[in-house]
């Protein structure tokens, strides 16, 4: 006979509140199996295991507090430890404990951010209950609707301090100047690339010809 849960014991396994779980219900997301007589909603063990994406043997551990905080370049360190201070405060108002901090430096558009990922792969594997993000871009620059909507899927709630809204001109703006940097940036190291490149194959040709050391420029390059 499958096991039926309530919404409590569910909103407990998928670390979440009941009204999370009430409000998936609405929306389709995670809609409970039926009704009781009196009216409440119940779920089957299988369809939740399934929801999370993950074995049954995982099922019921306590899930995981994180607060990531991330900086695209180490010359913003100061702004990291900030970041870091203003999210303690809010877990200390807000009474959440043993709460894991994750400090990263790297930029918002580089999906392959070590901590990042490791993030990602504990959510997938039903280990986090919630992430709580100074500002959403904190997590990603862009395709953040995703990242959230993958949270969601997993039981994972994502909590962001700074809810202010551009206007479209200025998210428009915000966007081009960061793909602008990021881009500049790909130029810059290519530059480099290039150069050592060339100061490489010189000093192989003056090693093999010394008469050929004043060589300015390879016609390969």
């Amino acid at each position: 006979m499958e096991r039926t849960l309530t919404s409590h014991e569910v909103a407990q396994l998928l670390g979440v509140n009941i009204k999370t779980i009430q409000r998936w219900d609405r929306e389709g997301r995670l809609q409970a199996a039926g009704r009781t007589a009196t009216g409440r909603r119940y779920y089957i063990e299988d369809q939740i295991l399934a929801f999370r994406h993950q074995r049954p043997a995982t099922t019921g551990r306590p899930r995981k507090t994180v607060a990531y905080c991330r900086v695209s370049r180490q010359s913003q360190r100061p702004d990291l430890k900030n970041q870091r201070l203003t999210l303690e405060q809010f877990c200390t108002a807000r009474g959440l404990a043993n709460v894991e901090f994750i400090e990263e430096i790297g930029g918002g558009m580089n999906f392959s951010r070590k901590r990042f990922l490791a993030l990602m792969d504990a959510v997938d594997a039903g280990e986090i209950g919630t992430v709580i993000l100074a500002h959403k871009d904190r997590l990603t620059r862009f395709g953040y609707e995703w990242f959230e909507r993958f949270c969601q899927q997993h039981g994972c709630e994502i909590l962001v301090l700074n809810q202010e809204h551009l206007s479209p001109e200025q998210e428009l703006v915000q966007d081009l100047l960061t793909i602008t940097h990021v881009f500049s940036a790909r130029l810059y190291g290519l530059r480099n690339y290039r150069k050592s490149l060339k100061e490489a194959i010189r000093a192989d040709i003056s090693a093999q010809d010394p008469a050929r050391s004043d060589v300015g420029s390879d016609p390969i390059l």
